[in-house]
Protein backbone atom coordinates (compact mmCIF):
# COMPACT_ATOMS: atom_id res chain seq x y z
CA UNK A 1 0.00 0.00 0.00
CA UNK A 2 1.07 3.56 -0.58
CA UNK A 3 2.03 5.87 2.33
CA UNK A 4 -0.43 8.49 3.49
CA UNK A 5 -0.37 11.42 1.07
CA UNK A 6 -3.53 13.30 2.08
CA UNK A 7 -3.52 12.93 5.87
CA UNK A 8 -6.43 14.42 7.76
CA UNK A 9 -8.20 14.16 11.09
CA UNK A 10 -11.96 14.18 11.67
CA UNK A 11 -14.60 12.81 14.01
CA UNK A 12 -17.90 11.47 12.69
CA UNK A 13 -20.61 11.27 15.33
CA UNK A 14 -24.23 10.08 15.55
CA UNK A 15 -23.64 7.37 12.95
CA UNK A 16 -24.87 3.85 12.36
CA UNK A 17 -21.55 2.05 11.99
CA UNK A 18 -21.56 -0.94 9.66
CA UNK A 19 -19.09 -3.27 11.31
CA UNK A 20 -18.13 -6.71 10.00
CA UNK A 21 -20.71 -8.49 12.18
CA UNK A 22 -23.26 -5.89 13.26
CA UNK A 23 -24.55 -2.34 13.00
CA UNK A 24 -23.65 -0.07 15.93
CA UNK A 25 -26.23 2.67 16.41
CA UNK A 26 -25.11 6.05 17.75
CA UNK A 27 -21.49 5.29 16.91
CA UNK A 28 -18.46 7.49 16.45
CA UNK A 29 -15.50 7.16 14.09
CA UNK A 30 -12.35 9.04 14.98
CA UNK A 31 -9.70 9.67 12.33
CA UNK A 32 -6.18 10.95 12.92
CA UNK A 33 -3.74 11.58 10.08
CA UNK A 34 -5.80 9.64 7.58
CA UNK A 35 -6.26 6.46 9.61
CA UNK A 36 -9.02 5.24 11.88
CA UNK A 37 -8.12 5.47 15.56
CA UNK A 38 -11.45 4.22 16.92
CA UNK A 39 -14.89 3.14 15.76
CA UNK A 40 -17.68 2.35 18.19
CA UNK A 41 -19.79 3.86 20.93
CA UNK A 42 -16.82 5.62 22.51
CA UNK A 43 -14.23 7.36 20.41
CA UNK A 44 -10.61 8.28 20.90
CA UNK A 45 -9.75 11.94 21.10
CA UNK A 46 -8.94 13.55 17.75
CA UNK A 47 -6.70 16.62 17.50
CA UNK A 48 -8.31 19.67 19.09
CA UNK A 49 -8.89 21.35 15.73
CA UNK A 50 -10.31 18.30 13.98
CA UNK A 51 -13.71 18.99 12.40
CA UNK A 52 -16.76 17.11 13.63
CA UNK A 53 -19.21 15.62 11.15
CA UNK A 54 -22.70 14.82 12.42
CA UNK A 55 -23.94 11.83 10.43
CA UNK A 56 -27.50 12.43 11.57
CA UNK A 57 -28.16 8.71 11.94
CA UNK A 58 -26.82 7.77 8.50
CA UNK A 59 -24.79 4.62 7.99
CA UNK A 60 -21.00 4.81 7.93
CA UNK A 61 -19.48 1.85 6.09
CA UNK A 62 -15.91 1.04 5.09
CA UNK A 63 -14.97 2.11 1.60
CA UNK A 64 -15.79 -0.48 -1.04
CA UNK A 65 -13.10 -2.53 -2.80
CA UNK A 66 -13.74 -3.60 -6.41
CA UNK A 67 -11.42 -6.30 -7.73
CA UNK A 68 -13.09 -6.68 -11.14
CA UNK A 69 -14.09 -3.51 -12.99
CA UNK A 70 -13.62 -2.30 -16.57
CA UNK A 71 -15.07 1.19 -16.91
CA UNK A 72 -17.65 3.84 -16.12
CA UNK A 73 -18.94 7.30 -17.08
CA UNK A 74 -18.32 6.64 -20.76
CA UNK A 75 -14.72 5.51 -20.31
CA UNK A 76 -12.96 2.14 -20.29
CA UNK A 77 -9.56 1.40 -18.76
CA UNK A 78 -8.56 -0.05 -22.12
CA UNK A 79 -8.98 3.35 -23.77
CA UNK A 80 -5.39 3.73 -22.66
CA UNK A 81 -5.44 7.38 -21.55
CA UNK A 82 -5.03 9.11 -18.21
CA UNK A 83 -8.31 10.89 -18.84
CA UNK A 84 -10.18 7.58 -19.21
CA UNK A 85 -8.59 6.25 -16.02
CA UNK A 86 -9.53 9.36 -14.07
CA UNK A 87 -13.10 9.39 -15.37
CA UNK A 88 -13.61 5.75 -14.45
CA UNK A 89 -12.01 5.99 -11.01
CA UNK A 90 -13.97 9.14 -10.22
CA UNK A 91 -17.21 7.52 -11.37
CA UNK A 92 -16.79 4.50 -9.10
CA UNK A 93 -15.79 6.66 -6.17
CA UNK A 94 -19.20 8.30 -6.45
CA UNK A 95 -20.63 4.83 -5.90
CA UNK A 96 -18.50 4.25 -2.81
CA UNK A 97 -15.53 2.37 -4.29
CA UNK A 98 -12.47 3.84 -2.60
CA UNK A 99 -10.03 1.09 -3.66
CA UNK A 100 -10.19 -0.09 -7.25
CA UNK A 101 -8.42 -2.77 -9.28
CA UNK A 102 -8.50 -1.69 -12.96
CA UNK A 103 -9.28 -4.70 -15.13
CA UNK A 104 -8.40 -5.02 -18.80
CA UNK A 105 -10.37 -6.76 -21.53
CA UNK A 106 -9.09 -9.22 -24.06
CA UNK A 107 -7.11 -7.11 -26.48
CA UNK A 108 -4.05 -6.55 -28.60
CA UNK A 109 -0.70 -6.91 -26.88
CA UNK A 110 0.26 -3.25 -27.11
CA UNK A 111 -3.12 -2.21 -25.67
CA UNK A 112 -2.65 -4.43 -22.64
CA UNK A 113 0.89 -3.14 -22.13
CA UNK A 114 -0.40 0.45 -22.19
CA UNK A 115 -3.10 -0.48 -19.67
CA UNK A 116 -0.49 -1.99 -17.33
CA UNK A 117 1.72 1.08 -17.64
CA UNK A 118 -1.14 3.35 -16.61
CA UNK A 119 -2.10 1.18 -13.65
CA UNK A 120 1.47 1.33 -12.39
CA UNK A 121 1.49 5.11 -12.74
CA UNK A 122 -1.85 5.63 -10.97
CA UNK A 123 -0.95 3.24 -8.17
CA UNK A 124 2.32 5.09 -7.57
CA UNK A 125 0.60 8.48 -7.47
CA UNK A 126 -1.80 7.42 -4.70
CA UNK A 127 -5.37 8.63 -4.14
CA UNK A 128 -6.41 12.25 -4.56
CA UNK A 129 -9.77 12.77 -2.86
CA UNK A 130 -9.68 16.49 -3.59
CA UNK A 131 -9.81 15.61 -7.29
CA UNK A 132 -12.36 12.88 -6.69
CA UNK A 133 -9.90 10.04 -7.31
CA UNK A 134 -9.89 6.89 -5.21
CA UNK A 135 -7.02 4.51 -4.60
CA UNK A 136 -5.68 2.32 -7.42
CA UNK A 137 -4.27 -0.72 -5.61
CA UNK A 138 -3.04 -2.64 -8.64
CA UNK A 139 -4.08 -4.25 -11.90
CA UNK A 140 -6.14 -7.31 -12.76
CA UNK A 141 -4.70 -8.95 -15.87
CA UNK A 142 -7.98 -10.28 -17.25
CA UNK A 143 -7.35 -11.97 -20.53
CA UNK A 144 -6.24 -12.40 -23.22
CA UNK A 145 -5.95 -15.98 -21.92
CA UNK A 146 -9.59 -17.06 -22.22
CA UNK A 147 -11.23 -20.09 -23.84
CA UNK A 148 -12.78 -19.12 -27.17
CA UNK A 149 -16.14 -20.73 -26.35
CA UNK A 150 -16.32 -18.78 -23.07
CA UNK A 151 -15.17 -15.39 -24.34
CA UNK A 152 -18.53 -13.72 -23.68
CA UNK A 153 -18.68 -10.06 -24.70
CA UNK A 154 -14.90 -9.61 -24.86
CA UNK A 155 -13.15 -8.67 -28.11
CA UNK A 156 -12.41 -11.79 -30.14
CA UNK A 157 -8.67 -11.82 -29.69
CA UNK A 158 -8.23 -14.45 -26.97
CA UNK A 159 -5.22 -16.74 -27.21
CA UNK A 160 -3.23 -19.28 -25.20
CA UNK A 161 -0.45 -17.90 -23.00
CA UNK A 162 3.05 -17.94 -24.47
CA UNK A 163 6.10 -17.17 -22.40
CA UNK A 164 7.37 -14.58 -24.87
CA UNK A 165 4.18 -12.57 -24.34
CA UNK A 166 3.33 -13.09 -20.68
CA UNK A 167 6.84 -12.33 -19.50
CA UNK A 168 6.27 -8.80 -20.82
CA UNK A 169 3.02 -8.53 -18.89
CA UNK A 170 4.69 -9.86 -15.76
CA UNK A 171 7.31 -7.13 -15.97
CA UNK A 172 4.52 -5.13 -14.29
CA UNK A 173 4.16 -7.64 -11.44
CA UNK A 174 5.06 -4.92 -8.92
CA UNK A 175 1.68 -3.31 -9.66
CA UNK A 176 -0.27 -6.44 -10.66
CA UNK A 177 -2.49 -8.02 -8.01
CA UNK A 178 -4.53 -10.57 -9.97
CA UNK A 179 -4.17 -12.55 -13.19
CA UNK A 180 -6.87 -14.65 -14.82
CA UNK A 181 -6.28 -17.55 -17.21
CA UNK A 182 -8.44 -20.44 -18.40
CA UNK A 183 -6.80 -23.57 -16.90
CA UNK A 184 -7.37 -25.81 -19.93
CA UNK A 185 -5.35 -23.65 -22.34
CA UNK A 186 -1.95 -24.87 -23.55
CA UNK A 187 0.68 -23.04 -21.52
CA UNK A 188 -1.68 -22.16 -18.65
CA UNK A 189 0.31 -23.96 -15.97
CA UNK A 190 3.54 -22.28 -17.05
CA UNK A 191 1.81 -18.91 -16.89
CA UNK A 192 0.43 -19.63 -13.43
CA UNK A 193 3.83 -20.71 -12.15
CA UNK A 194 5.60 -17.66 -13.57
CA UNK A 195 3.00 -15.23 -12.18
CA UNK A 196 2.89 -16.91 -8.77
CA UNK A 197 6.68 -16.73 -8.48
CA UNK A 198 6.38 -12.95 -8.76
CA UNK A 199 3.68 -12.69 -6.10
CA UNK A 200 0.68 -12.28 -8.41
CA UNK A 201 -2.57 -13.88 -7.19
CA UNK A 202 -4.03 -16.37 -9.63
CA UNK A 203 -7.60 -16.64 -10.93
CA UNK A 204 -9.43 -19.01 -13.24
CA UNK A 205 -12.14 -17.61 -15.46
CA UNK A 206 -13.81 -17.58 -18.90
CA UNK A 207 -13.09 -21.27 -19.00
CA UNK A 208 -14.55 -24.67 -19.81
CA UNK A 209 -12.13 -26.47 -17.48
CA UNK A 210 -12.92 -29.91 -16.13
CA UNK A 211 -12.41 -30.89 -12.50
CA UNK A 212 -9.06 -32.45 -13.41
CA UNK A 213 -7.90 -29.26 -15.12
CA UNK A 214 -9.07 -27.21 -12.15
CA UNK A 215 -7.09 -29.51 -9.85
CA UNK A 216 -3.95 -28.88 -11.91
CA UNK A 217 -4.62 -25.13 -11.73
CA UNK A 218 -5.11 -25.35 -7.98
CA UNK A 219 -1.80 -27.17 -7.61
CA UNK A 220 -0.19 -24.35 -9.62
CA UNK A 221 -1.57 -21.78 -7.17
CA UNK A 222 -5.04 -20.75 -8.41
CA UNK A 223 -7.27 -19.80 -5.49
CA UNK A 224 -10.02 -17.67 -7.05
CA UNK A 225 -12.66 -18.05 -9.76
CA UNK A 226 -14.10 -14.99 -11.49
CA UNK A 227 -17.84 -14.12 -11.51
CA UNK A 228 -19.39 -17.32 -10.22
CA UNK A 229 -21.96 -18.93 -12.56
CA UNK A 230 -20.86 -16.69 -15.47
CA UNK A 231 -18.63 -17.91 -18.34
CA UNK A 232 -17.57 -20.93 -16.28
CA UNK A 233 -17.85 -24.69 -16.66
CA UNK A 234 -19.93 -27.17 -14.69
CA UNK A 235 -20.77 -30.84 -15.13
CA UNK A 236 -23.28 -30.02 -17.89
CA UNK A 237 -20.73 -28.21 -20.04
CA UNK A 238 -18.11 -30.94 -19.60
CA UNK A 239 -20.29 -34.02 -20.07
CA UNK A 240 -20.03 -34.21 -23.87
CA UNK A 241 -16.27 -34.53 -24.06
CA UNK A 242 -15.59 -37.62 -26.16
CA UNK A 243 -13.84 -40.46 -24.39
CA UNK A 244 -14.25 -39.17 -20.85
CA UNK A 245 -16.92 -39.78 -18.21
CA UNK A 246 -19.08 -36.92 -16.99
CA UNK A 247 -17.13 -34.93 -14.40
CA UNK A 248 -17.34 -31.74 -12.47
CA UNK A 249 -16.20 -28.36 -13.72
CA UNK A 250 -15.21 -25.07 -12.14
CA UNK A 251 -18.49 -24.63 -10.30
CA UNK A 252 -18.34 -27.98 -8.53
CA UNK A 253 -14.63 -27.62 -7.82
CA UNK A 254 -15.07 -24.31 -6.02
CA UNK A 255 -18.00 -25.57 -3.95
CA UNK A 256 -16.05 -28.68 -2.93
CA UNK A 257 -12.87 -26.82 -1.99
CA UNK A 258 -11.83 -25.59 1.43
CA UNK A 259 -10.12 -22.37 0.38
CA UNK A 260 -11.15 -21.27 -3.11
CA UNK A 261 -12.77 -17.83 -3.27
CA UNK A 262 -15.10 -16.36 -5.85
CA UNK A 263 -17.21 -13.32 -6.68
CA UNK A 264 -20.78 -12.38 -7.59
CA UNK A 265 -22.26 -9.73 -9.89
CA UNK A 266 -25.35 -8.58 -7.96
CA UNK A 267 -26.84 -6.25 -10.54
CA UNK A 268 -30.24 -7.95 -10.64
CA UNK A 269 -29.74 -9.06 -14.25
CA UNK A 270 -26.87 -11.54 -14.14
CA UNK A 271 -28.08 -13.68 -11.22
CA UNK A 272 -31.40 -14.34 -9.55
CA UNK A 273 -31.75 -13.87 -5.77
CA UNK A 274 -31.41 -17.60 -5.06
CA UNK A 275 -28.17 -17.73 -7.06
CA UNK A 276 -26.84 -14.79 -5.04
CA UNK A 277 -27.63 -16.60 -1.80
CA UNK A 278 -26.43 -20.06 -2.85
CA UNK A 279 -22.62 -19.65 -2.98
CA UNK A 280 -22.76 -17.41 0.07
CA UNK A 281 -24.46 -20.22 2.01
CA UNK A 282 -22.07 -22.86 0.66
CA UNK A 283 -18.81 -20.93 1.09
CA UNK A 284 -19.45 -18.18 3.66
CA UNK A 285 -18.94 -14.44 3.47
CA UNK A 286 -15.16 -14.79 3.89
CA UNK A 287 -14.95 -16.49 0.47
CA UNK A 288 -17.50 -14.62 -1.68
CA UNK A 289 -16.87 -11.04 -2.82
CA UNK A 290 -19.10 -8.63 -4.67
CA UNK A 291 -17.73 -7.17 -7.90
CA UNK A 292 -19.24 -4.79 -10.42
CA UNK A 293 -17.60 -6.18 -13.59
CA UNK A 294 -18.77 -2.80 -14.80
CA UNK A 295 -18.45 -1.35 -18.29
CA UNK A 296 -18.20 2.21 -19.55
CA UNK A 297 -22.02 2.41 -19.61
CA UNK A 298 -22.25 3.02 -15.84
CA UNK A 299 -24.07 6.35 -15.24
CA UNK A 300 -24.72 6.67 -18.97
CA UNK A 301 -28.06 6.66 -20.84
CA UNK A 302 -29.28 3.57 -22.72
CA UNK A 303 -27.56 3.11 -26.05
CA UNK A 304 -24.74 1.44 -27.94
CA UNK A 305 -21.27 1.36 -26.38
CA UNK A 306 -17.92 -0.37 -26.84
CA UNK A 307 -16.42 -2.91 -24.45
CA UNK A 308 -12.69 -2.26 -24.61
CA UNK A 309 -11.03 0.56 -26.56
CA UNK A 310 -13.18 2.76 -28.76
CA UNK A 311 -10.58 3.43 -31.44
CA UNK A 312 -10.21 -0.13 -32.65
CA UNK A 313 -10.19 -3.57 -31.04
CA UNK A 314 -13.29 -3.14 -28.86
CA UNK A 315 -16.58 -5.02 -29.03
CA UNK A 316 -19.91 -3.25 -29.54
CA UNK A 317 -22.73 -3.85 -27.05
CA UNK A 318 -26.02 -2.30 -26.01
CA UNK A 319 -26.92 -0.99 -22.55
CA UNK A 320 -30.58 -0.81 -21.62
CA UNK A 321 -29.69 1.16 -18.49
CA UNK A 322 -29.70 -1.85 -16.19
CA UNK A 323 -27.32 -4.28 -17.95
CA UNK A 324 -25.17 -4.60 -21.03
CA UNK A 325 -26.15 -7.10 -23.72
CA UNK A 326 -24.62 -8.21 -27.00
CA UNK A 327 -26.01 -6.55 -30.11
CA UNK A 328 -27.91 -9.70 -31.05
CA UNK A 329 -29.51 -9.58 -27.57
CA UNK A 330 -28.49 -13.21 -26.98
CA UNK A 331 -25.86 -12.68 -24.29
CA UNK A 332 -25.00 -10.48 -21.35
CA UNK A 333 -22.25 -7.92 -21.84
CA UNK A 334 -21.00 -6.88 -18.41
CA UNK A 335 -22.84 -4.84 -15.81
CA UNK A 336 -23.66 -1.14 -15.80
CA UNK A 337 -24.06 -0.78 -12.02
CA UNK A 338 -21.84 0.52 -9.23
CA UNK A 339 -20.99 -1.25 -5.97
CA UNK A 340 -23.66 0.60 -4.01
CA UNK A 341 -26.31 -0.93 -6.26
CA UNK A 342 -24.82 -4.40 -5.68
CA UNK A 343 -25.16 -3.93 -1.92
CA UNK A 344 -28.75 -2.74 -2.23
CA UNK A 345 -29.56 -5.77 -4.39
CA UNK A 346 -28.07 -8.18 -1.85
CA UNK A 347 -30.06 -6.61 0.98
CA UNK A 348 -33.39 -5.96 -0.74
CA UNK A 349 -33.70 -8.82 -3.21
CA UNK A 350 -31.45 -11.56 -1.82
CA UNK A 351 -32.41 -10.85 1.82
CA UNK A 352 -28.83 -10.64 3.08
CA UNK A 353 -28.08 -8.68 6.26
CA UNK A 354 -26.42 -5.32 5.63
CA UNK A 355 -23.15 -6.13 7.50
CA UNK A 356 -22.74 -9.25 5.35
CA UNK A 357 -23.44 -7.40 2.10
CA UNK A 358 -21.00 -4.63 3.04
CA UNK A 359 -18.35 -7.14 4.05
CA UNK A 360 -18.70 -8.77 0.63
CA UNK A 361 -17.91 -5.38 -0.91
CA UNK A 362 -15.07 -4.41 1.43
CA UNK A 363 -13.30 -6.81 3.79
CA UNK A 364 -13.69 -9.95 1.68
CA UNK A 365 -12.18 -8.46 -1.50
CA UNK A 366 -9.48 -6.79 0.62
CA UNK A 367 -8.57 -10.23 2.00
CA UNK A 368 -8.56 -11.77 -1.47
CA UNK A 369 -6.03 -9.10 -2.47
CA UNK A 370 -3.99 -9.53 0.72
CA UNK A 371 -4.63 -5.89 1.68
CA UNK A 372 -6.88 -6.35 4.72
CA UNK A 373 -4.25 -4.76 6.97
CA UNK A 374 -4.95 -1.36 5.42
CA UNK A 375 -8.47 -1.42 3.95
CA UNK A 376 -11.78 -3.23 4.14
CA UNK A 377 -13.29 -2.45 7.55
CA UNK A 378 -13.68 0.20 10.25
CA UNK A 379 -10.96 -1.37 12.39
CA UNK A 380 -8.49 1.01 14.10
CA UNK A 381 -5.25 1.43 12.20
CA UNK A 382 -6.77 1.10 8.74
CA UNK A 383 -7.06 3.89 6.22
CA UNK A 384 -10.06 6.11 6.91
CA UNK A 385 -11.85 5.13 3.71
CA UNK A 386 -15.48 5.77 4.62
CA UNK A 387 -18.83 5.82 2.87
CA UNK A 388 -21.92 7.54 4.26
CA UNK A 389 -25.15 5.82 3.19
CA UNK A 390 -28.70 7.03 3.78
CA UNK A 391 -31.52 4.78 4.99
CA UNK A 392 -32.08 3.58 1.40
CA UNK A 393 -28.36 2.72 1.09
CA UNK A 394 -27.62 5.49 -1.38
CA UNK A 395 -24.17 7.07 -1.19
CA UNK A 396 -24.21 10.51 0.43
CA UNK A 397 -20.55 11.27 1.14
CA UNK A 398 -17.20 9.53 0.70
CA UNK A 399 -13.84 9.96 2.44
CA UNK A 400 -10.48 8.60 1.29
CA UNK A 401 -7.81 8.54 4.01
CA UNK A 402 -9.89 10.99 6.02
CA UNK A 403 -10.26 13.49 3.18
CA UNK A 404 -13.75 14.02 1.82
CA UNK A 405 -13.92 13.31 -1.88
CA UNK A 406 -14.92 16.18 -4.12
CA UNK A 407 -17.41 15.01 -6.71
Amino acid sequence: MQPDTTANSIRIINARLVMSDKVVDGGTVTVRDGRITSAGLAGASPPADAPIVDAGGAYIAPGFVDIHVHGGAGSDFMDGTSEAFEATIRCHLRHGTTSIVPTNTVGKHDRIMRFLELVRRFKASGPDAVRGLGRVVGSHLYGPYFAEEKIGCHPHDCRPPTEAEYRQYLSFADSMLLATCAPELPGAIGFYQAARALGVRLNAGHSNATWTEMQSAYEAGVRHVDHFFCAMSNYVSTRNRVGTPMQGGMLEYVLASDDMTTELIADGRHLSPELLRFPLKMLGVERVALVTDCSRALDMPPGNYVFGPTDGGGEDFYSDGSVGVTLDRKGLASSVRGMDFMIRQMVREAGIDLPVAVQMASLTPARILGLEGDIGSLAPGKFADLVMLDSELNVQRVWVQGVEAVQ
